[in-house]
C-alpha cells in the first residue's frame, strides 16, 4: 500500500488535498525519462528552447485565478496579495528568458594562429529541484527555467506543504507543448527524497529550505560529486540612518517585516535605528502594523493570514515569550487581533523594543510576524550588529546618502545589500548567500554558471 501525502491548511486546519506519494518505481521511470528526454533537448538552439519558455509564461498567466486560491489554502497567503507571486514568477521567468543567449553563448579566447578555441556551457544534465513552501513559485522558477533554457531536464520535488505548485507547473509545461520528460514532479518521503540525490541519474540538486535541511542535503550529496546550491535561512537586518525619508521607510518595512505574515527568508526581522530617528520611527512604524487586518485568507478584507505551520507559530511565539522574559517590550496589544488565538495557526504581528542579541528574536531565525527594533548611536554600530549573525542573505539601509550606502555595503557580510528597498529579488542580479544562508547562486548570468560546466574545444587547424 502507498503512502500518503496529506496537506493540512492552516486556514481552518482541515485536510485541503491529498495524494499518494511516489514510490522506487515511480522515480526510476522519471529519472530513465529524464535522461532521454534531456539528450534531445540539449541539441536544441537556445532560440528553440526560449520558445517554449515563452509558451509557458503565457499558460502560467492563465492559471492564475486557480493558483492563487490554491496558495491561500495550502501556506495561507491572503488572496489579494496571491497575484504578487503569480506577477514575481513570471517576471524572473521572463528575465532569465531575456538572459540565456548571452549567458549561454560560447566563450570566445585570445586569438591563437593556427587554432580554434572557445569555451562551450554544456548543460549539467538532470537537475533535481527541491523548493521551500514560503514562496513556493518564486523559489522554483529560479531554478526551473534557468535549468530548462541551459539545456538541462528538471525533476521537481516541492514542499509536502505546497504539491499543487508542482502540478500546476506541469500542467503550465504541458499546455506549451514542452517535450515529455523534461519536467516532472514527485511527491517524495524524506527518504526518497535522499535516495533520488543518491541516484547517479541526478546531476545536480538546488535546495531551499532550513540549515539543518541543507545539512542533510549536503551530508547525502556528498556521496558522490554532484553540485549542491543551497538556499537556507535568513535574519535579514536593516539599518536606518538620521538622513532617511522617514514615512518611506517606515511603510517599506512594515512590509518587509510582515507581507506572507514574516514568513519570507529575506524577509526583515530585526531594525537597526539611529537615536536620531529612532523615536518618531517605532512611532510611525507601530502605527502602521496597527492597520493590518489578521483574519481567513480567503477573504478579500485579510491583509495577514495564518502562518503555514502550527510549528511555526509556536516558535514565534516562544521567540516572543523569551525576549520578554529577558527585558522586551511589546508594543501590540493583541487584542486588536481577534482571530489571534494561542494553540492556533493565527498570529497577531508584533514589535518588540528594548531588545539586544541575547534574545532568539535578534539572534536566530524566526520566521514569523515579529519584528526586533534597536536604538543605535552611528553607522560603526550599526554595522557590528548587522554582521554579529550566523546568516548573511539580504541587508538593508534606509538613506538619501548612496555614497555613505556604498560604503557600509562594502563592509556587510551578505549576499545582497539593498538602499532604501528590501526584501526583492531582481531577476538580472545574483540571488546568494553567506555564511548560514548558504552557497551557490541563482538567477542573473551567474545563476546560470552554476546549471552548466565549462567544455573547452582546442582545435588546431592544419593549412
Amino acid at each position: 500500500m502507498s503512502k500518503t501525502l496529506k496537506v493540512i491548511s492552516p486556514v481552518d486546519g482541515s485536510v485541503y488535498y491529498e495524494t499518494p506519494l511516489h514510490g522506487k518505481a515511480d522515480i526510476d521511470a522519471t529519472l530513465a525519462k529524464a535522461v532521454e528526454a534531456q539528450k534531445e533537448w540539449k541539441k536544441l538552439s537556445v532560440p528553440e528552447r526560449k520558445e517554449y519558455i515563452s509558451k509557458f509564461i503565457t499558460a502560467f498567466e492563465s492559471l492564475k485565478d486557480k493558483i492563487a486560491e490554491e496558495l491561500s489554502w495550502q501556506m495561507g497567503r491572503p488572496i489579494k496579495y496571491a497575484p504578487s507571486e503569480v506577477n514575481g514568477t513570471i517576471e524572473r521567468a521572463t528575465g532569465m528568458l531575456k538572459l540565456a543567449e548571452s549567458s549561454l553563448k560560447d566563450v570566445l579566447v585570445e586569438e591563437k594562429e593556427g587554432f580554434n578555441r572557445y569555451i562551450k556551457r554544456e548543460p549539467l544534465g538532470v537537475i533535481f529541484v527541491v523548493p521551500a513552501w514560503n514562496y513556493p513559485y518564486l523559489i522554483a522558477i529560479n531554478t526551473v527555467v534557468p535549468a530548462l533554457l541551459a539545456g538541462n531536464a528538471v525533476v521537481l520535488k516541492h514542499s509536502a506543504q505546497t504539491p499543487l505548485v508542482a502540478e500546476r507547473f506541469a500542467e503550465a509545461f504541458k499546455m506549451a507543448g514542452l517535450p515529455d520528460g523534461l519536467f516532472q514532479y514527485l511527491h517524495l518521503t524524506h527518504e526518497d527524497t535522499s535516495n533520488v540525490i543518491r541516484d547517479p541519474r541526478v546531476d545536480f540538486v538546488a535546495f531551499t529550505g532550513s540549515v539543518s535541511g541543507g545539512h542533510q542535503i549536503q551530508k547525502v550529496a556528498s556521496e558522490r560529486f554532484i553540485g549542491v546550491g543551497l538556499e537556507l535561512g535568513g535574519k535579514d537586518p536593516a539599518y536606518v540612518r538620521p538622513d532617511v525619508d522617514l514615512q518611506f521607510a517606515v511603510e517599506n518595512l512594515v512590509d518587509g517585516a510582515f507581507f506572507n505574515s514574516g514568513q519570507s527568508c529575506c524577509g526583515i526581522e530585526r531594525i537597526y535605528v539611529h537615536e536620531d530617528v529612532y523615536d518618531k520611527f517605532v512611532e510611525g512604524f507601530v502605527d502602521l502594523t496597527k492597520q493590518y487586518v489578521l483574519g481567513n485568507p480567503l477573504d478579500e478584507a485579510t491583509t495577514l493570514g495564518p502562518v503555514a505551520k502550527r510549528g511555526g507559530a509556536e516558535l514565534v511565539r516562544a521567540h516572543i515569550e523569551d525576549a520578554l522574559a529577558k527585558g522586551a517590550k511589546a508594543l501590540i496589544d493583541e487584542s486588536l487581533f481577534p482571530m489571534a488565538k494561542p494553540g492556533t495557526n493565527y498570529l497577531a504581528p508584533q514589535v518588540l523594543v528594548d531588545v539586544d542579541h541575547s534574545m532568539n528574536v535578534m539572534y536566530e531565525e524566526t520566521f514569523g510576524p515579529v519584528v526586533g527594533i534597536m536604538k543605535v548611536k552611528n553607522d560603526e554600530e550599526a554595522l557590528k550588529l548587522m554582521n554579529e549573525s550566523p546568516y548573511g542573505l539580504t541587508a538593508s539601509i534606509w538613506t538619501e546618502n548612496e555614497d555613505e550606502a556604498v560604503k557600509i555595503g562594502n563592509e556587510v557580510e551578505t549576499g545582497t545589500w539593498f538602499m532604501n528597498r528590501c526584501d526583492y529579488l531582481d531577476p538580472y542580479l545574483a540571488w546568494v548567500g553567506v555564511k548560514d544562508s548558504g552557497r551557490g547562486c541563482t538567477l542573473s548570468k551567474v545563476g546560470y554558471e552554476h546549471l552548466t560546466r565549462p567544455k573547452s574545444y582546442h582545435l588546431k587547424v592544419k593549412h
